[in-house]
């Protein structure tokens, strides 16, 4: 039987309850044998974390303390460089060899802008691309990335017959939480207990982040 190991990939600034059900869901609806959280270093399409790597990545550690369901993998961080997929994934490919299935999954909101990542063309050969829905945002339906669709569409259940190369648009359950609200609640004195795990919002008033006192 082919190990299948999925990847969710962000800045988790902090991690919030709505990353850690969005990756159970997806690890369940895709009958995976491993999910992996990673904390990426700096992001090259959006504003660099508030915070540095290594507080990110001990409260995603809090986070995922009382879920066995669920991993984290920290080697973006260790590069401290930007951090592409594309060199994820080789590194990934290398590292876990040419049989295991790899699916990266990812927002329609990063899909849709998918021709600016570095290299993506060769993303699909890498890996299954998963593509979460999310409210407001549609899929392309012209272009390169609507050309991709086409030719590499399937159901869910493909990404257990090979390695890579197959994409899959799912919709999860979305908890409406925002990692940008919740810093804004940080900041105005505000809590936001309840939007992320205890042991996180401990470690974020011991710490003093994001303006907590």
């Amino acid at each position: 039987m082919r190990n299948c190991i999925g990847f969710f990939g962000g800045t988790f600034d902090p991690i919030h309850l709505g990353h850690l059900r969005l990756a159970l869901e997806l690890k369940q609806q895709l009958a995976l044998d491993e999910m992996r959280l990673l904390p990426c270093y700096i992001p090259p399409h959006r504003a660099s974390p508030s915070v540095d790597a290594q507080q990110r990545l001990t409260m995603l550690q809090l986070a995922l303390k009382d879920c066995p369901q669920l991993r984290w993998d920290a080697r973006e961080l260790q590069r401290e460089k930007p951090s592409y997929t594309y060199d994820t994934l080789c590194e990934l490919r290398s590292e876990l060899g040419e049989e295991v299935s790899l699916s990266w999954c990812m927002g329609m909101d990063s899909f849709a802008t998918l021709d600016s990542w570095h290299r993506w063309q060769e993303l699909i050969e890498l890996a299954h691309l998963v593509v979460i829905a999310r409210p407001g945002w549609e899929m392309p339906t012209q272009g390169p990335v609507a050309e991709l669709i086409a030719q590499h569409r399937a159901d869910a259940d493909a990404i257990h017959a090979a390695a890579a190369g197959k994409l899959v648009i799912l919709e999860p359950r979305l908890l409406p939480i925002s990692a940008t609200e919740i810093r804004t609640q940080i900041q105005a004195g505000e809590s936001p207990q309840f939007l992320v795990p205890d042991a996180v919002w401990n470690y974020i008033r011991a710490q003093g982040l994001y303006g907590s006192k």
